[in-house]
C-alpha cells in the first residue's frame, strides 16, 4: 500500500513493516495514516501479508513466518525502492522486528520500532538476559516470586510472558530476545502508551533506548474505525442505572474452554447483573442449555460490539476481559475497572499491573473461570466498596489519558516529535 503524494521535489520514502498476526498489523495501521495525513509530500509503502489476520498467534504458520521475513522484507523493499526511484529514508516497523536495526543500517535511514504494548512488557524482553541469569532458563525450579524488577511489586514467575524464561530457543522466543537486545538502537521506540501510567518502569526503559515516545492511547491519537451498533446495544444501555451493568469480551482471537464459559454464565445467572457479551460463535451451541433465554430480560448476547462506546456508557460497571492491552486501553478510557481473565502473551503481565499496581481490576482465582470465583470477582467489583475505590483509581488514569493527549499533551507533543523523526 502506498499512502501520501508522490512530490518531485521530495525524497522522503518511509518502509512500514507490520507483523501480520494477532491484533499487531491495526495499531501500525492506524499510526501510519495520521502521519500519512499530516505528511502529504512523503512517500509511504507499507508492507504485509495478503491475509494479515490469518492463522493462530502461536502456530505453524507465525513460526514459518518469522524465519522467512527477514529476507522476503528486504527484496520487497527493493522492488518498492525501484517501482518509486526513492531511497527508504526511515524504516517504521513492528518492534518485534529486530533485523530493522541492521535493515535500516545498510539503507542509512532511521529506524523506528512502534511497540504496541505497555512499558511493562516491554520492560520484560529488554531485561531478559537479567531475568534468565536470575531464575535460570525455565520454570523448573523453586522461585515464584521475581523481586528484581522495578515497578513491580507482586510480580511472580507465572506472570511472565512466553519465551522469556521457558521454550528459549523457540522461534518467537529467539525473536522477542533479539528484539530486546536490538531496541537500543533504534533511533526512537514509541509505544501505545502515555506518561505517568508507570514512571519508574518508563524511566528504566528511557535509560535504555535513545527516545522512548508514549504516543498512546491510540483510540485517542490516531483515526479509529468506526464499529456501527448492528446489535442496539447503545439503546439497550440506556435502560439501566450507573455502573450496573456487566461488560464480557475476550477480544478478536480468544474463546475460554467450555467449561469456563459454562461457569461465567452460570455466575452471571445466579448473581442476576444485567450483562452485554460480544460472543465468538453459537451460543446456543457452547452456553449452558436454555441459558440465552432466561436471562434474555437482563442480557443481551452479540455477535460483535462497539467495545469503545460501550465502555463510555455510564451503565456498564465492570469489563470481563483477557487483559490485551488494547482493551486495557479502552477500559482505562472509558473508565471501567476490569475482572481478568488472561490466556497468553503479555496479558498475565497486564492483569497483575491491574491488580497489583494500578488497582483498577481483579484477577479471578488461580486465573481460571470457576463459578466460584467468578461471582467472587463480580460481587467485590459490583456490589463493594472495593469496587467504588476501582472506579475512583481508573478515574484518575482516564484523565491522565485525556490530559496527555491535549493539544500541548505528553502523547500530543510525542507524537509531533515522531512524525518529524519520521517524516523529514
Amino acid at each position: 500500500m502506498k499512502g501520501g503524494r508522490i512530490d518531485d521535489n521530495i525524497d522522503k520514502h518511509v518502509a512500514i513493516l507490520a507483523f501480520p498476526f494477532g491484533t499487531h498489523a491495526p495499531p501500525l495501521v492506524s499510526l501510519v495514516r495520521r502521519i500519512a495525513a499530516e505528511s502529504p509530500t512523503v512517500t509511504f509503502s507499507f508492507f504485509s501479508t495478503e491475509k494479515s489476520n490469518a492463522g493462530l498467534f502461536f502456530g505453524t504458520a507465525i513460526q514459518l513466518f518469522i524465519q522467512a521475513m527477514p529476507e522476503n522484507f528486504k527484496n520487497a523493499i527493493d522492488v518498492a525502492v525501484t517501482e518509486t526511484g526513492k531511497n527508504i529514508t526511515c524504516l517504521v516497523t513492528d518492534a518485534f522486528y529486530w533485523f530493522g536495526a541492521d535493515l535500516a543500517e545498510e539503507m542509512n535511514a532511521k529506524w523506528v520500532p512502534l511497540w504496541t504494548a505497555g512499558a511493562h512488557s516491554l520492560l520484560t524482553h529488554v531485561f531478559t538476559d537479567l531475568i534468565r541469569e536470575k531464575l535460570g532458563d525455565n520454570r523448573e525450579n523453586d522461585v515464584k516470586n521475581v523481586d528484581f524488577l522495578p515497578g513491580f511489586p507482586e510480580l511472580e514467575v507465572s506472570d511472565l510472558p512466553e519465551g522469556v524464561i521457558d521454550d528459549i530457543n523457540g522461534p518467537f522466543a529467539t525473536m522477542l530476545h533479539k528484539m530486546g537486545l536490538a531496541l537500543p538502537r533504534a533511533t526512537a521506540v514509541p509505544i501505545n502508551s502515555f506518561a505517568s501510567i508507570h514512571t519508574v518502569i518508563e524511566s528504566k526503559l528511557e535509560a535504555k533506548f535513545k527516545l522512548l515516545l508514549n504516543v498512546g492511547p491510540f483510540i485517542l491519537t490516531t483515526p479509529q474505525r468506526m464499529v456501527p451498533d448492528e446489535h442496539g446495544c447503545l439503546p439497550w444501555l440506556n435502560k439501566y442505572e450507573n455502573h450496573s451493568v456487566v461488560y464480557i469480551s475476550f477480544g478478536s482471537t480468544i474463546t475460554p474452554p467450555p467449561h469456563e464459559l459454562a461457569a461465567l454464565a452460570e455466575s452471571l445467572e445466579e448473581c442476576g447483573y444485567p450483562f452485554i457479551w460480544a460472543f465468538k460463535g453459537n451460543p446456543e451451541e457452547k452456553l449452558p442449555s436454555g441459558f440465552a433465554e432466561r436471562t434474555k430480560t437482563n442480557g443481551k448476547i452479540v455477535a460483535w460490539a462497539p467495545q469503545i462506546d460501550i465502555l463510555k456508557h455510564s451503565s456498564v460497571g465492570v469489563c470481563f476481559t483477557h487483559s490485551g492491552w488494547n482493551s486495557v486501553l479502552d477500559c482505562i478510557v472509558g473508565g471501567v475497572p476490569m475482572i481478568s481473565r488472561p490466556f497468553f502473551g503479555d496479558q498475565r503481565l497486564n492483569a497483575r499491573m491491574l491488580d497489583s499496581v494500578w488497582h483498577i481490576g481483579v484477577g479471578v482465582d488461580n486465573g481460571v473461570l470457576t463459578k466460584e470465583s467468578t461471582m467472587k470477582a463480580l460481587k467485590l467489583t459490583m456490589s463493594s466498596e472495593t469496587g467504588n475505590i476501582m472506579r475512583q483509581k481508573i478515574a484518575k488514569l482516564k484523565e491522565a489519558a485525556l490530559q496527555a493527549v491535549e493539544r500541548n499533551g505528553s502523547s500530543s507533543t510525542n507524537f509531533n516529535t515522531l512524525i518529524k523523526i519520521i517524516t523529514t
